[in-house]
């Protein structure tokens, strides 16, 4: 899977004129007469405002989406230059930070215009939602405010679940540069090297084949599995017949990859190999389930059958120890929906998802694997390569054997 030209960045105004077309028919359905978005996902989603400020969380950051005409932007003045370069017109600004009032007295009266007096207001309020102003100022807005305020989670889910064509692009292009940087970990790694030099030098390759950041990169060693998939890699010497994992969520233009890669050190065990294998065939079906029409539910039921056949019943039930075996993915590292045994989701085409699957091989000790995948008319389409069906070899001092590769020359530079 060769990394190809990178996709354009940004998108038409055509894509934005379709999304806010979208969104204001389901407004209109749910007897909105405003969204109120505060979150840098949505905002970005409506308007393509993207900077690297979001990271500091000093400032509040609004857009007003009315049931006719374009949305409004109600920003820090900072922000306003770098507005003005997407397709929003009407951006209204305030000189922040400016505590207590904040922007609330501009967002109010733009409210009150767009909205009406009395009229309602939706907002994200749901699971795996967030609200991008502090609490107390939102407290102030409502108390000062004749409109009213309600749920919106429904209409910004519906409109993000299925990604477009050029989403789908992006998503694609991070996932071939990672599974690139995987597949030339090996050659990159020295057999004295640290697991915080590993993830170090890995980080690099990412950047070094395109991507334009990687926020999430975790990962664990330990004897025939690991115990912890969410914390960044200690300074540990790699031992012979231990196991490696990086799991990472790099980002090219706003959207993110999220797979992850295991590693066998030196060689690889009975137990290892089993697991291994386990997981390779839960991931075969899973792929195979998902196909429009299908729910997420019961994409989760065909992975967790071979886990349970193979002896595994942390699958079992609720969704196991992490809840779920796989997620939705796109302007986030995880969002809607959740491949477990609760979320009736229907799949359908442009749907990008993760397929998860996990074991317990012990007390303190567990193997992952993770695809990433799109929905087409006939079925799943991977984003990501395929891990091998056996563990890919990393050299230690004891042994620099890393025959049966197949693998990526590292990037020359």
């Amino acid at each position: 899977m060769p990394v190809h030209s990178p996709p354009p960045r940004g998108f038409s105004t055509a894509e934005f004129e379709a999304r806010l077309d979208r969104a204001q028919r389901l407004m209109r359905a749910g007897e909105l007469d405003a969204l109120l978005l505060t979150s840098e996902p949505e905002i970005r989603y409506f308007s393509g405002f993207f900077i690297e400020l979001w990271e500091s969380p000093t400032r509040p950051w609004f857009l007003v989406v009315p049931t006719q005409g374009k949305p409004v932007a109600v920003i820090p003045e900072i922000g306003g230059a770098a507005m003005e370069q997407s397709w929003i017109e009407d951006i209204r600004t305030w000189p922040a930070p400016a505590p207590p009032d904040d922007g609330l007295s501009l967002l109010g009266r733009t409210l009150r215009e767009i909205a009406g007096a009395g009229g309602t207001v939706g907002l994200p309020m749901g699971h795996e939602t967030r609200l991008g102003m502090p609490l107390a100022a939102f407290d102030a807005l409502r108390a000062r405010s004749e409109n009213k305020f309600t749920d919106a989670t429904s209409i910004i889910r519906a409109l993000r679940l299925v990604k477009s064509a050029a989403e789908v692009a992006k998503i694609k292009h991070i996932c071939a540069i990672v599974s690139g940087a995987y597949s030339a970990l090996p050659a990159l790694v020295a057999p004295e090297a640290t697991t915080d030099e590993i993830f170090r030098a890995f980080r690099v390759e990412l950047l070094r084949r395109g991507a334009d950041d990687v926020p999430y990169l975790v990962g664990s060693v330990g004897w025939d599995g690991y115990g912890d998939i969410v914390s960044a890699p200690r300074a540990e010497q790699l031992q012979p017949g231990s196991i490696l994992v990086l799991d990472t969520g790099a980002r090219f233009d706003g959207y993110f990859c999220d797979f992850n890669r295991n590693f066998a050190t030196g060689s690889r065990s009975d137990a290892a190999r089993r697991a291994h294998d386990i997981l390779y065939q839960a991931t075969a079906a899973g792929l195979d389930a998902a196909r429009p029409g299908a729910t997420c539910a019961q994409l989760y039921r065909q992975m967790a059958q071979v886990l349970e056949a193979a002896g595994s019943a942390d699958a079992a039930g609720g969704g196991g120890t992490a809840g779920r075996m796989g997620h939705g993915l796109g302007m986030q590292l995880t969002e809607w929906p959740s491949l477990a045994p609760w979320d009736e989701t229907v799949l359908a085409p442009g749907m990008v998802i993760t397929l998860e699957p996990y074991l317990r091989l012990g007390p303190g000790r567990m193997m992952v694997h993770e695809e990433n995948i799109v929905i087409r008319e006939d079925g799943a389409e991977l984003l990501t390569r395929r891990t091998p069906a056996e563990i890919p070899l990393l050299p230690t001092n004891d042994s620099h054997s890393t025959s049966d590769r197949d693998y990526d020359a590292p990037t020359t530079y």
